[in-house]
């Protein structure tokens, strides 16, 4: 009798399947006869320790990664019930979890796990587990939650999906894997594995596509620039220390023999004069010619990849190297980069992230059940204190120089002025007009007052 595989294991290996034949036709040319990547050292089939050894180890790999998570979490971060005005049981509920669990602090962890890999999840810690195994359980109704902790991709194996076609969760994770020493810095190859339950895990993808469950790396589409970053960068460096410094060339006079024991000094002196013992040499019939220096500045190749890579991951050359190159491309490349962080927080972050958290704390009672909540974000185009006052002191001058020209009003008008060259909105310029009659009434007032005393006093 012909056994059956279980449907969860075909699924795991129609994925590795589809992975290996999309990788068996990277880099191909001409029917085959050329392969770019295997000429250029380009590994076809990455997986999650490609990714997390890149991370770990470069410098533009972690900035990929970081830059984008550490805005995206910059700041104040709340979540409030909407349609109210003073603090609910709901916002207190959460706001006494995020004082004991901390949860922008695992919200970044989570992020940057997920960047790294296909997916990763938030392991929620329930009262319900009386020892380990519990935790293949589904959450019992009205538990408490101890503890968040996030794992990656390579920690948090999925064991089992679900296989009915009828339930909602059809292909979806239903039992997990997840080496629980490996979130306490123990070694993953001795740690223990305990199966979780899916209501107890927070599953997080940054980028899908076909796939529910597993997403595209972060790093993936860069990797290959990430590795030409490394030939240029790397062999720069080695350029300049094996080129930098000239070499000398020993050339014996055609009338002067040499002797062995005069080969023999030479020999010791070019040896100690390498290895900074000496910086002289004194030889008979030889002479030192200096070969010229073979050193090329790698900033223009470095640029490239740059470039390349800052336009796959939307991050601004600026932002992704830290430099600046001039107040204007600095604030147009701030305004772009600040639009793609509020679009992350909005299309991620909070539904992916945030409420998915928050949802399944109602789900079991660790939250009050409310119809609707918020979630409020920092202001990420807020100015600081110094902009503040660069711009006032700028706007300041402006309107010292308006005033002092006689009938500049003729050309133009003062509305025209206040939103065409000090950048006000219309509810800005009819907040000073009405500010500013009310001054004239005030003003009037007080003459009036004063009219009517001085009689009095006479």
């Amino acid at each position: 009798m012909e056994q059956k595989l279980p449907a969860d294991t075909i699924q795991l290996l129609q994925e590795a399947s589809n992975r290996a034949a999309l990788a068996a036709r990277l880099g191909y040319q001409y029917g085959g006869d050329r392969d770019i990547y295997q000429a250029l050292g380009y590994k076809t089939d990455l997986d999650f320790n490609d990714y997390a050894t890149q991370y770990d180890r470069q410098d533009v790999a972690k900035a990929i990664i970081n830059r984008p998570v550490s805005k995206t979490w910059q700041g104040q971060l709340q979540v409030l019930e909407m349609n109210d005005d003073k603090t609910t049981p709901f916002e207190k509920a959460y706001a006494d979890l995020d004082r004991k669990l901390k949860f922008k602090h695992k919200f970044m962890r989570l992020d940057k796990l997920a960047c790294l890999g296909e997916y990763a999840v938030m392991v929620i810690g329930f009262s319900d587990v009386q020892t380990l195994s519990d935790m293949k359980n589904k959450v019992a109704v009205n538990s408490k939650v101890v503890y968040l902790k996030p794992y990656s991709q390579q920690n948090a194996k999925i064991n089992r999906y679900v296989t009915s076609a009828t339930d909602p969760r059809y292909g979806l994770p239903e039992i997990y894997d997840i080496n629980v020493a490996a979130n306490n810095g123990e070694d993953i190859t001795t740690g223990q594995t305990v199966q979780v339950h899916h209501s107890r895990v927070i599953h997080v993808t940054v980028e899908l596509l076909d796939s529910e469950v597993k997403g595209i790396p972060t790093l993936k589409a860069v990797f290959n620039r990430l590795k030409d970053l490394e030939k240029i960068v790397g062999g720069s460096a080695e350029m300049f220390w094996r080129g930098a410094r000239p070499g000398y060339q020993a050339v014996v006079k055609e009338d002067y023999q040499m002797g062995p024991d005069d080969e023999d000094k030479l020999q010791t002196q070019i040896n100690e004069y390498e290895h900074n013992l000496r910086r002289m040499l004194f030889n008979e019939g030889v002479e030192m010619k200096e070969m010229g220096t073979q050193v090329s500045s790698p900033k223009e190749h470095v640029d490239i990849q740059i470039q390349m890579i800052s336009a796959i991951t939307g991050i601004p050359k600026r932002i992704l190297t830290g430099s600046e190159r001039g107040e204007l491309s600095s604030n147009q490349d701030e305004d772009a980069w600040l639009s793609i962080i509020t679009n992350r927080r909005l299309e991620y972050a909070e539904p992916v992230i945030i409420r998915q958290l928050v949802d399944r704390l109602m789900e079991f009672g660790v939250l009050p059940k409310v119809e609707k909540y918020e979630v409020q974000w920092s202001d990420l185009f807020g100015k600081s204190a110094k902009e503040l006052a660069e711009i006032g002191k700028t706007r300041a001058t402006a309107i010292k120089e308006y005033l002092s020209q006689p009938g500049a009003e003729m050309i133009l008008p003062p509305d025209a002025f206040l939103e065409y060259v000090l950048g006000m909105t219309p509810e800005q310029i009819i907040l000073i007009k009405e500010m500013i009659d009310n001054m004239e009434i005030t003003e009037q007032n007080e003459i009036e007052e004063a009219e009517e005393i001085i009689p009095m006093e006479e």
